[in-house]
């Protein structure tokens, strides 16, 4: 009898279909903003280096638009096998707040798998402005009406401003949404003095003379325009304001899954490819455990929604 069993179980196992080792077909990510921006350009870097060390391809896909709501509630919707993967900014954890209804819950919908990449928000001018300090800019615009493009309502770039104009400045600067990359083309072109962006679409323009940098948004200046300023040395001690991207994928989406592409996109960070071209557009890996990840989004969730309620700030 047990002989009959033990020949029974062993046919069982070889019946069943063997678990195919992941990934063993081709990886999306599904970028939340359009083509050009911070978002894209680390979306673009991981997907090249994951296709070389998983074996499969990495295919990028941009879906902008509601503020990245779009491109998360697609994955949020996507079979939870790790195939389908957000590449988003902080804006995932600021539009919960910022839209009467973003389509997910940042904390329940959604996991994050790896952060990509930090850098400060940068503020410049086209070249025509009369302005080369933060000083000389807020004169300008306590003297006349001037506009400001940001990488869209939400972001923090857009936030960052209106803390700094708004809040501290007290200048009324008015906002110009903008997808991140066409924000950049519009203060290039002259069709908006003023921008606030993540660096990477703006720093080849800074360096060519087509925009001028007025100030750095981090706490310390940045590498990649060390001779720019931050506001919190501009006369706002303190002042902070980053964009973040980082990698999500649906929320129940096995751990063994979400740990190895932990592991590769943490790998993939750290090559020599990756770093040579984050530090040319001034983004830092920051390379972590899927658990430290999750904390600072939870943390990133709820800081801007104190401050999107007490700001009174609502998508349009």
């Amino acid at each position: 009898m047990k002989a009959f069993f033990a020949g029974l179980l062993a046919a069982l196992v070889l019946a069943s279909p063997a678990q195919a080792a992941f990934p063993d077909k081709p990886i999306r990510f599904i970028v939340a903003f359009a083509p050009g921006s911070s978002t894209d350009i680390v979306a673009r870097l991981l997907a090249q280096q994951l296709t070389q060390t998983l074996g499969q391809t990495v295919l990028v896909e941009n879906r902008p638009g509601a503020g990245g709501n779009i491109a998360t509630v697609h994955v949020m919707n996507a079979p939870a096998d790790g195939y389908t993967l957000l590449v988003h900014s902080v804006a995932f954890s600021v539009n919960p707040s910022l839209y009467a209804n973003a389509g997910y819950d940042a904390m329940k919908d959604l996991q994050p798998v790896a952060m990509g990449a930090v850098t400060p928000n940068l503020l410049y001018v086209h070249p025509d402005v009369k302005a080369t300090t933060l000083a000389e800019l807020l004169a300008l615009a306590r003297n006349g009406k001037m506009a400001y493009a940001s990488s869209g309502i939400g972001t923090t770039t857009h936030l960052g401003a209106e803390l700094l104009f708004r809040s501290l400045a007290k200048v009324d600067v008015t906002h110009i949404p903008f997808q991140p990359a066409a924000a950049t083309n519009a203060v290039v072109s002259g069709q908006v003095p003023i921008a606030s962006t993540s660096m990477p679409p703006a720093v080849p323009f800074a360096k060519t003379g087509k925009v001028r940098p007025i100030a750095v948004m981090s706490l310390k200046r940045s590498p990649a325009l060390p001779d720019v300023p931050t506001v919190a040395e501009s006369g706002y001690p303190g002042f902070e304001a980053n964009t973040w991207l980082a990698v999500f994928a649906p929320a129940r989406t096995p751990t063994a899954v979400l740990d190895q592409l932990n592991a590769e996109i943490n790998k993939a960070l750290v090559s020599a490819t990756v770093k040579e071209r984050f530090d040319t557009l001034a983004l830092e890996a920051q390379p972590s455990d899927r658990e430290t990840l999750r904390r600072y989004v939870e943390s990133e969730t709820l800081k801007w929604g104190r401050f999107i309620k007490d700001a009174g700030i609502k998508a349009e």
